[in-house]
């Protein structure tokens, strides 16, 4: 297999946590996938510079990154959501309980400032270690653990969270899925 070929499979195989990661910086499912277009592209030009054998979903999310807050800056500003009629815009009410966690987590999520929101999708949902967050983001290691700890805090006072017993079914779910008869 050529090395080019190599280099395009491995990219394609990134596309989704790229798509993710879009759609939690801009907001918008077009304007993501925009982003992530305009950042295939740039890799694909740019592919000499990219080293084999090294983590390519590293190098494409610091593409993506660098790429939305250059497009930020080109604007001059950002959107803000701050009386929620855009996120409300968004949501469905959920026939699921976990439907409805999740959207009480995404709201939650839009909350968080940019840098630990963007830290905490990083390393939560994305999977990179700390250092590879911290390579992406152009920050020390420290301050990348230090925006997930604050991102963590202040989600878990945003959705209320105050132990263990938060997680999982609530007490009337759990006895339906427990079986324990009549609730």
């Amino acid at each position: 297999m050529s090395e080019g070929t190599s280099f395009k499979r491995e990219m394609l195989a990134t596309l989704p946590s790229l798509r993710a990661f879009a759609v939690s910086l801009t907001g918008k499912h077009d304007k993501a996938d925009d982003l992530v277009q305009d950042t295939v592209m740039k890799a694909w030009a740019k592919q000499s510079s990219f080293e084999m054998g090294t983590n390519i979903k590293a190098w494409l999310f610091t593409i993506l990154r660098n790429e939305f807050y250059s497009q930020m800056r080109k604007r001059g500003r950002e959107v803000q959501d701050t009386d929620g009629i855009f996120t409300e815009r968004l949501s469905v009410h959920p026939s699921q309980y976990g439907s409805m966690d999740m959207e009480d987590f995404k709201k939650a999520l839009s909350q968080l400032p940019d840098d630990q929101r963007e830290a905490i999708i990083l390393i939560g949902a994305s999977g990179f270690s700390y250092e590879e967050a911290a390579d992406i983001c152009d920050c020390a290691v420290g301050t990348m653990k230090s925006r997930v700890s604050r991102a963590r805090t202040r989600l878990a006072d945003l959705l209320k969270v105050n132990g263990e017993s938060d997680y999982g079914p609530d007490a009337v779910s759990s006895q339906v899925t427990a079986g324990s008869g009549h609730i």
